[in-house]
């Protein structure tokens, strides 16, 4: 029996976007990836026209290229161990040729509103006006371009803005002769203090921080320290957490040798930090790290310590909201950055949409939503089908409080996971148990694999799976 296969729509071509639909490529599945800008790419295309991307000039990716490589696709092997933004570019741009992704992909044509068809299938409204009709809907527009600020009491005069804008010391703002405050401790606030607090600025540079941060470097034994660091599936994680967290202060200290304050959770009950300099710019004195802000006054900022000092120039090196700006906020939304997703990827109840690559994944993301495509590409086909709603929000729950219950409740931390235990579960469980329900109750109502496929394609269908 032949089931025709479903017509598809992604939104965005960035990272996940890209490896969605290559994976629908090759189980030839019909679809169109909507892109808002005139390249792909999304957060690693600097200066992107449509201002989602994050990068700065001096932007290096902070997890190394032996872990950041697709499977299918590796990295150049001349590539340095932490590629510039320009190489990461570079790399999605060959990735997206040697498997012809660019003539699926329609620029500056993103979708504006998303609307669900009473009998399923979505009516996507795009830029240039039109109305398309699709049956199947893949969400990948990324979650590192809205960004999140805090309030505080009190009104600050001088100039505030968000990492997210920061370019480089001349831009957007001239960041020289200045007294600059850094508020966060991820990873692009200590790359922007580190940048910002090179004597030949002439800035006073304070950094301020919440929760603290436990610092790893990038280099351990003289390789890149990220190709140490592999969990396994067959022992309790709360052991590997716990040995990890000994580990930590013997290797690298603790940040409070530095001078940071003491941090209010264990080594990996938040996201750490990445860096190289950051402590000897606080050994230097070139950095001055402070507690979270208690309020403003003026030019003057007081700290939780009860020191204040005053400043130009605040930096909100804060994260981001996970947003979807084409659905009505009462269809899907994501308040405080939590949206419950089956295997971070479907929404109870609603079958016919797939998110991409929403995750913080420890410790890299392209293997990560390589992953995730290959799901995609299966359930397209119908080899793969769901379990009922009331076991997918089992699942949801014991996931999330696998992944994310030892860390620090924070919008940060609401999609974080192990990268190597979820590929583990998703290759050795999930999908399997998925194959087989498909097998038993026969693929989606929108779905399936069309019978004229012949058996050389079956086979690399098999292996992927």
């Amino acid at each position: 029996m032949n089931h025709p296969l479903p017509s598809t729509a992604i939104i965005g071509a960035g990272i996940s976007g890209l490896t969605a639909g290559k994976m629908l490529n090759d189980y030839g599945v019909p679809y169109v990836c909507f892109e808002s800008s005139d390249r792909i790419g999304g957060n690693w295309a600097f200066g992107n026209p449509n201002g989602h991307s994050s990068a700065y000039k001096s932007l290096h990716i902070d997890t190394s290229k032996h872990q950041l490589s697709f499977r299918d696709f590796p990295m150049p092997t001349d590539y340095p161990d932490f590629p510039h933004h320009t190489e990461i570019k570079k790399y999605l741009d060959s990735y997206a040729d040697a498997f012809g992704l660019l003539d699926n992909i329609e620029f500056e044509n993103g979708v504006t509103h998303a609307r669900r068809l009473d009998d399923g299938g979505w009516e996507l409204e795009t830029q240039r006006g039109q109305r398309r009709r699709f049956d199947l809907l893949v969400v990948a527009n990324g979650h590192h371009w809205d960004p999140r600020s805090p309030e505080f009491p009190g009104d600050f005069t001088g100039v505030t803005m968000h990492a997210h804008h920061y370019i480089d010391p001349k831009t957007p703002y001239d960041f020289s002769g200045k007294r600059i405050l850094v508020v966060g401790l991820g990873n692009s606030a200590a790359d922007i203090a580190v940048e910002l607090s090179s004597r030949t600025l002439d800035n006073t540079l304070t950094l301020s921080t919440r929760s603290g941060a436990w610092i790893v470097p990038k280099y351990f034994a003289g390789k890149p320290a990220d190709k140490y660091y592999h969990t396994s599936p067959h022992i309790p994680f709360a052991w590997q957490r716990k040995f990890m967290q000994v580990m930590q202060p013997l290797t690298t200290g603790r940040p409070e040798d530095y001078g940071l304050p003491t941090p209010n959770h264990k080594f990996f009950e938040a996201h750490p930090t990445q860096s190289v300099e950051l402590p000897l710019r606080l050994g230097s004195g070139d950095v001055v790290a402070k507690p979270n802000i208690t309020r403003f006054d003026g030019d003057t900022v007081y700290f939780d310590d009860g020191t204040s000092d005053d400043f130009d120039i605040i930096i909100y090196a804060t994260g981001y909201n996970i947003t979807f700006p084409f659905f009505d906020p009462d269809f899907i939304s994501a308040p405080d950055n939590r949206i419950d997703l089956y295997k971070r990827m479907f929404y109870p109840g609603i079958d016919d949409l797939i998110f991409a690559g929403f995750a913080q994944a420890t410790p890299t993301l392209f293997p990560f939503v390589e992953a995730q495509a290959r799901l995609v590409g299966a359930y397209a086909v119908g080899r793969y089908r769901l379990p009922d709603v009331a076991e997918m929000r089992q699942v949801i729950a014991a996931d999330q409080q696998f992944y994310t219950g030892h860390m620090l409740d924070r919008p940060r931390h609401t999609q974080q996971l192990d990268y190597y235990l979820y590929e583990h579960n998703m290759r050795t469980a999930e999908i399997p148990a998925g194959v087989k329900r498909a097998h038993l109750q026969g693929p989606p109502r929108w779905a399936g694999v069309d019978a004229a496929v012949d058996a050389a394609v079956e086979a690399q269908l098999e292996d992927r799976l």
